[in-house]
């Protein structure tokens, strides 16, 4: 009987010792004495007789917790915000009927700090542009708060400010494949707002530019489409991949299923004409398609739309000039073709022809006037031109040099020389 009532005093002993260092725990943490509270929680969850106090597990989170908010117990202890979670974490998992009573009388403070401690230390390590361990923290304050949804103690179902900045911390870190998931949960949750569109159009270039896998740029490209209907990005980017596959008949009945839809898209119409113009015409005759009249009337035609629509569309107004003069061209190649034979003379009939070129010639080149001159009348005037508005000038210049020196117009001929000279210095 002894013995039996020793054994009996020294469990009681242990289970007052178990339960003494459970309360030494909670009250250093109540005094701040934090260093003394994770040694006493960490002793009292290491025994097997403790490893599923609830309460255990509960004070624990919140220990780990008050740590990871003083800079200088976290240097010492830098995992104590996850170790919080883990803990918060098992104390929900012994919770068999789930009322976390605990947590309720606490308001969920514990897993707030958690979640904001993690943003908060993410959004200084992003504005002093130290974008890996921002990445980390907003990695991890997601997971937090994916964990909160899951248990219902969010209302909503998406943290889209925490997923952006993963997302972009990540693209900012150069690891891109972790963005392009990140940014994904925004695209496939359909987020909206200002500066959203360029999620999805980061997407869709990364898709097919960097993992060259088009099937999922065209998923992106159509939810963007889907929530930015009016960006001009989407068609721009579709007639890109098309243009891609090399199938004409295919991208040019795309132009025109993009244009239906938006019958004012200047850029889209202006680039339509311009394929279709460098597709029907060659210099050589042999290499143009079976079709070259049908696609150059009906470049000329999308070309002149665009000059109605937008006066000032100088690029426009240079290809009609081009389209004009090289008709010229054109004819003034089968007029050198007639020739007499050696020895010989030019055939009445061979003379006419050649004397109705002539009039065609100078009826193309007076065609493309106006075209260039208008060229000159827009940019011409301006200072500082972008590059791709002097390329078109000194194109126009170049062209009207040739026509009047072809016609003889020495002072015409005189006034575009010095304008072509003049266009660097001037612009």
């Amino acid at each position: 009987m002894k013995k039996c009532f020793l054994t009996t005093m020294l469990a009681f002993t242990l289970l007052a010792s178990f339960a003494q260092s459970l309360d030494k725990a909670k009250d250093y943490l109540k005094s701040k004495k934090l260093a003394e509270a994770k040694t006493q929680i960490d002793q009292y969850l290491a025994t097997e007789k403790n490893a599923k106090s609830i309460e255990g597990w509960y004070t624990k989170a919140k220990i780990y917790s008050e740590i990871a908010q003083d800079p200088a117990l976290a240097a010492g202890t830098p995992d104590a915000r996850w170790t919080a979670f883990e803990a918060l974490k098992q104390y929900v998992v012994l919770d068999e009927k789930g009322q976390l009573v605990l947590m309720q009388l606490d308001n969920y403070k514990p897993v707030m700090d958690i979640y904001q401690g993690y943003f908060k230390v993410g959004a200084d390590n992003y504005n002093a542009n130290r974008f890996e361990p921002a990445f980390d923290n907003f990695k991890k304050c997601l997971t937090v708060s994916e964990y909160m949804i899951s248990k219902k103690w969010s209302n909503i179902t998406l943290d889209t400010t925490v997923v952006l900045y993963a997302g972009i911390s990540a693209e900012k870190a150069n690891k891109k494949d972790d963005a392009a998931i990140y940014y994904a949960k925004l695209a496939e949750a359909k987020v909206n707002g200002e500066g959203m569109v360029e999620i999805y159009k980061w997407l869709v270039d990364y898709n097919y530019n960097t993992k060259k896998d088009a099937a999922t740029a065209s998923k992106y490209l159509a939810l963007g489409k889907e929530v930015f209907p009016k960006d001009p990005f989407w068609s721009a980017y579709e007639l890109d991949m098309a243009r891609e596959k090399g199938d004409k008949p295919a991208l040019y009945k795309l132009y025109e299923s993009v244009l239906a839809e938006d019958p004012a898209n200047t850029p889209i119409r202006y680039n339509y004409a311009v394929e279709m113009y460098q597709d029907a015409y060659k210099p050589d005759l042999a290499q143009r398609p079976p079709n070259s009249v049908e696609l150059i009337a009906k470049s000329e035609e999308n070309l002149k739309r665009v000059i109605g629509e937008k006066p000032d569309y100088a690029a426009a107004y240079l290809v009609l000039g081009q389209i004009q003069y090289n008709q010229g061209v054109d004819f003034n190649n089968q007029n050198k073709a007639i020739r007499p034979p050696q020895g010989g003379k030019l055939k009445p009939e061979e003379l006419k022809k050649k004397d109705e070129l002539r009039g065609l010639i100078t009826q193309k080149f007076d065609a493309a006037v106006p075209y260039l001159e208008k060229v000159d009348e827009i940019l011409g005037g301006k200072g500082k031109l972008k590059m791709d508005e002097k390329g078109y000038l000194k194109d126009a210049y170049d062209l009207l040099i040739t026509i009047y020196d072809n016609k003889g117009n020495k002072d015409k001929l005189k006034v575009y020389e010095d304008k072509f000279n003049n266009v660097d210095k001037i612009h």
